[in-house]
């Protein structure tokens, strides 16, 4: 993964920051994401519709454009947007259950996988005829289309994108996504849908999961359970993208001897979908859960406030309109082929 931090190299391009040599080297910059992480949950209790994955990563912004951060960080920085990004997706694995997910019936289960294929299809090809880098419009196409923050972070796994890129899928995955927690259930309510449907169409249609509890929720308790179950069926497509992803990659030529290409299955995804089957087993206490849900935000925060220690302002400058173009095209694309399905099968 490429760093952005300030200091040398380019104006807002710093030289790659160092492997950590053990757990002592990195100590000091895994205290900071842990600090960090803290207080992101925090500021998110205060505003509960932004996501705390994006506050970390705000905060790390601010952090590296206020403050000049000491070399002796930059090992943890490193461990923490690498090793506990992909730990917190795979905990993020205990949150699915194959029988809820089956639940769904075949129907929707079908207009999830055409959501997700859809928005993915759609999103590559505008960002393609909008010039916008194929790493950049995969990393928006994966977080509109299934699950936010997280599938962002996952896809930069394998694709190792620059972290300004990153960084703006992430962004642009909170502001469409937000705006929606009052869009949806006002169209619903504006199209007389049951709290049913309506929740069937939030779970299909909005970005993060946090953003389809808040939606959910606006409609009604029967609205917030179906769209919990919808959105979770959408996160459990992110195992087989990632495949694809990591298959597609492993085809392109390398770019040198010693270039390492990715497996074609990624590690943290079979551990991903090792908790799913964990969870599904009822095997896990409620209790494990809970403080495994806990772990999994706070090592994603810690892992997006890393990933936004490595930008500056002025390359954000660069994005430009049209990687906000790209998010509202994949916005009105995933949201209306959504509720077409939703339509149909209801």
């Amino acid at each position: 993964m490429s760093s952005l931090t300030p200091g040398a190299g380019r104006p807002d391009r710093a030289a790659p920051r160092p492997e950590p040599s053990g757990w002592w080297g990195a100590l000091p910059g895994l205290v900071l994401c842990t600090f960090a992480a803290a207080a992101s949950s925090v500021l998110h209790r205060a505003v509960p519709s932004v996501s705390v994955l994006m506050i970390a990563i705000v905060l790390g912004v601010v952090m590296a454009n206020v403050v000049r951060l000491p070399a002796t960080v930059q090992p943890g920085l490193s461990f923490s947007a690498k090793r506990l990004l992909r730990l917190g997706i795979v905990l993020l694995g205990l949150q699915l259950l194959f029988g809820d997910v089956l639940g769904l019936g075949a129907g929707m289960l079908g207009v999830v996988t055409v959501i997700v294929a859809g928005g993915i299809g759609s999103t590559l090809l505008v960002g393609r005829l909008l010039g916008i880098s194929p790493t950049q419009r995969l990393l928006i196409a994966c977080g509109f289309s299934i699950c936010g923050a997280a599938a962002v972070a996952a896809v930069d796994g394998v694709v190792d994108a620059d972290e300004e890129e990153v960084v703006t899928a992430v962004a642009l995955v909170v502001l469409f996504g937000t705006l929606m927690i009052p869009l949806v259930p006002l169209t619903a309510a504006g199209l007389g849908l049951s709290e049913h449907v309506g929740g069937l169409w939030a779970g299909g249609a909005i970005h993060e999961v946090a953003q389809v509890v808040a939606a959910g929720g606006a409609m009604g308790a029967g609205a917030l359970t179906v769209a919990v179950v919808v959105k979770l069926a959408r996160v459990l497509m992110l195992a087989p993208v990632i495949a694809v992803v990591s298959w597609q990659r492993r085809r392109q030529p390398a770019g040198g001897p010693e270039e390492r290409r990715p497996p074609l299955v990624p590690l943290f995804v079979v551990g991903f979908l090792a908790m799913v089957v964990v969870r599904s087993s009822g095997i896990v206490p409620e209790a494990v859960l809970d403080v495994a849900r806990a772990a999994q935000v706070g090592l994603l925060s810690a892992a997006m406030f890393a990933l936004g220690c490595g930008v500056r302002l002025s390359s954000l400058r660069r994005v430009g309109p049209r990687p906000l173009l790209l998010a509202l095209t994949s916005t009105t694309v995933v949201a209306g082929v959504s509720l077409g399905g939703v339509l149909l099968v209801s």
